[in-house]
């Protein structure tokens, strides 16, 4: 059954468009091929369900609230995301930005400590920007502790000279099962904080993605690119448990006259697209480069840290660098894209996870793989599927419905089942 799946698969992602590849210029925010358009309640109380594990496209009015629902277990971490996509034409400035928060039945904000509140802060530029937040549920009969209703937060903040219009939402809700047995409760107090020397090597080309979706495969080494001024790169790095992840952005030479403050922004989200730190770059003109400080190992006690960019490590899975030039540059420096040069440094061993009590939505999103690490050593923009659910997936984003794979691999299996009995009935 799996070869006949595999044969089905092989011969449907041969046929069609999939939304893999990544063009050397890239466009705008890439959404979810799978994600479900979705409508933000100004109510509580005509709040739609967003279901663990999918993805969802939605939108937000300037100055608007919107609310959407969650029906959370009686073990897991809830973690919600929205990446904010004003359009092209749009204005932002410093103060504008989105807030996401958790709330649970009597209008209590569940406190996560994480980053909740994303603006587009110095660069100004219109780009993709999202916050996070998580509750988590457990035997604890405290507040926001207890199963039941919650409803996910998001709001639109804006400074004193904001410009109205509404701008475009992807919304993603992760759950993490418990863990089966008590672990740490505090997170380390030691590791290795010192900077590894830097790689070298010769560069590979990876053009960057547009989307979390399509976010290009980075695995340990030098790689480059281009990037035009106002657009925005993502990119995707497997980090397992135990492991630590070392990355520097460095901005290519080009002609031109003065100096853009806060020319380059590289920000880090973790698997539920949590933000973890960001470091920022002018540019001259001459080659500039920005790196973040050393990050601690992978490790789940993580989450016990007070410090955000400590506690955000706290799961293995795929970490996204996203990438931003101001659109200042090209005032001083042309339209034309600069060229980037990445190192990403993966160091340590890959070590055991914790023993969850459950699966995670995705069931994978905490696990790195072989796939995984073939799809950043090869610069593959999607991972390799691993199960018949996972393939159907990626058929079904490619442009076939569920229901005619299923024909067709049916129709398949109908075939050989057929030879083989007319075969045994001539042997």
């Amino acid at each position: 059954m799996r070869r006949a799946l595999a044969a089905t698969v092989a011969l449907g992602v041969a046929a069609l468009p999939v939304h893999t590849a990544v063009a050397d210029t890239p466009g705008p925010y890439s959404y979810a091929p799978d994600a479900r358009t979705i409508e933000g309640a100004q109510s509580t109380t005509d709040a739609e369900q967003l279901n663990a594990g999918a993805t969802y496209r939605s939108s937000i009015p300037f100055d608007g609230k919107l609310y959407y629902r969650l029906e959370l277990d009686s073990r897991e971490t809830a973690y919600v995301s929205a990446t904010a996509v004003p359009g092209p034409a749009a204005t932002v400035s410093y103060a504008d930005g989105i807030k996401v928060s958790i709330q649970d039945g009597d209008g209590h904000r569940c406190f996560s400590g994480e980053s909740a509140n994303a603006r587009f802060g110095a660069t100004a530029g219109v780009r993709p920007i999202t916050a996070w937040s998580s509750v988590s549920i457990g035997p604890d009969e405290s507040t926001c502790r207890t199963s039941g209703t919650y409803y996910m937060l998001v709001e639109r903040t804006s400074g004193t000279d904001s410009a109205p219009g509404r701008w475009n939402l992807e919304l993603q809700y992760v759950s993490e099962p418990a863990v089966r047995s008590g672990g740490p409760t505090v997170a380390p107090k030691t590791w290795d904080s010192a900077s590894p020397e830097a790689l070298v090597g010769e560069p590979r080309s990876r053009p960057g993605g547009t989307g979390f979706s399509d976010a290009r495969a980075l695995g340990q080494g030098v790689w480059t690119g281009r990037i035009g001024a106002g657009q925005t790169l993502f990119y995707r790095v497997p980090v397992d448990w135990g492991q630590q992840l070392h990355t520097t952005a460095e901005l290519g030479t080009s002609s031109g006259d003065g100096i853009v403050g806060s020319a380059l922004v590289m920000q880090l989200y973790n698997p539920v697209r949590g933000f973890v730190d960001d470091v920022g770059a002018a540019y001259g003109g001459s080659q500039r480069t920005a790196g973040l400080e050393p990050l601690p190992p992978v490790r789940y006690e993580n989450r016990y840290a007070l410090a955000d960019r400590t506690s955000a490590m706290r799961f293995a899975g795929w970490y996204y660098l996203v990438l931003h030039l101001s659109p200042e540059v090209a005032e001083k420096f042309g339209d034309g894209p600069l060229g980037l040069t990445l190192r990403v440094r993966v160091s340590g061993t890959a070590q055991s996870g914790p023993s969850y009590d459950g699966v995670a939505e995705p069931r994978d999103v905490f696990e790195v793989s072989a796939g995984d690490r073939e799809a950043a050593a090869s610069g593959s923009e999607q991972a390799g599927p691993r199960d018949e659910k996972t393939a159907m997936k990626l058929l079904a984003a490619g442009g076939i419905g569920t229901g005619v794979v299923l024909v067709a691999g049916l129709g398949v299996w109908t075939l050989v089942a057929r030879r083989r009995a007319a075969g045994a009935q001539r042997g």
